[in-house]
């Protein structure tokens, strides 16, 4: 208890699944929050458990603009940022064939353009030292089929980690990854298929686990509280993997 104690931290994509964990542990752990989502309903579930004191905002993360209007509304509740979370994605998985440019365009705009220029209008209000971690997924290391685009984008926040480590270090700023396997979260929910169709996706995956389960939000949770940590200043540019076992078979 008390790793995150007084830091303020920024969660984004924090009122489902992983998103929400965290914010949960960040909260356990002693930091000052806020949290941003895009469905109503998940936003108003989320201002009732977080509590008063966290500010649960509505947030397309895939406009550049927001994301400007974001970093000031932090400056103007937080003042500085101690740790960025920044987890807000979106999982669109079907043939090449099927794929259509505004399609397309969405799924890299929520999943890379907005974090690449989330960090960017962040950069006044990051404080020295400070943390940034990136949702990337085990999806940018292998060829799942029908998973073209979003293993892309995922591939790309890998690849930004580093790079932006290597350039912002300087400032006391450090950018890693967080890769998750399969995990038990409401995305597979969103991803518009027939139940029986998501079951027989669900056992496929299962039976290339050789952890033999899913994953939980809270166990890659307690990751992120690393990573925020003053415990991992050692990390820069680093990716944490946590897949049981997914990619190494």
């Amino acid at each position: 208890m008390n790793r995150l104690d007084g830091k303020r931290a920024l969660i984004t994509g924090g009122t489902t699944g992983i998103g929400l964990a965290a914010a949960r542990r960040f909260l356990a752990e002693g930091a000052r929050l806020v949290v941003t989502g895009f469905n109503d309903d998940t936003l108003a579930q989320a201002r009732k458990e977080l509590g008063s004191e966290v500010a649960v905002l509505k947030i397309d993360a895939g406009d550049v603009q927001a994301q400007k209007k974001l970093a000031q509304h932090v400056a103007d509740t937080l003042g500085q940022l101690d740790v960025a979370f920044i987890n807000a994605g979106i999982g669109v998985f079907k043939p090449l064939e099927q794929w259509d440019e505004a399609s397309y365009e969405r799924s890299m705009a929520v999943n890379l353009k907005g974090p690449f220029f989330l960090v960017q209008a962040l950069l006044p209000v990051l404080a020295n030292p400070a943390s940034v971690i990136l949702t990337a997924s085990v999806n940018a290391h292998i060829g799942m089929p029908a998973s073209s685009v979003y293993s892309a984008t995922k591939a790309g926040l890998i690849s930004l980690a580093r790079t932006l480590s290597g350039e912002l270090i300087t400032r006391g700023i450090r950018v890693n990854t967080l890769s998750p396997g399969p995990v038990t979260t409401p995305i597979y929910g969103k991803l518009g298929l027939p139940a029986e169709e998501l079951q027989k996706m669900e056992d496929a995956l299962l039976a290339q686990l050789p952890a033999q389960r899913f994953g939980t939000a809270e166990e890659i949770a307690q990751a992120v509280v690393y990573l925020a940590s003053d415990e991992s200043r050692f990390a820069v540019g680093s990716e944490l993997v946590l897949d049981g076992g997914f990619s190494a078979i």
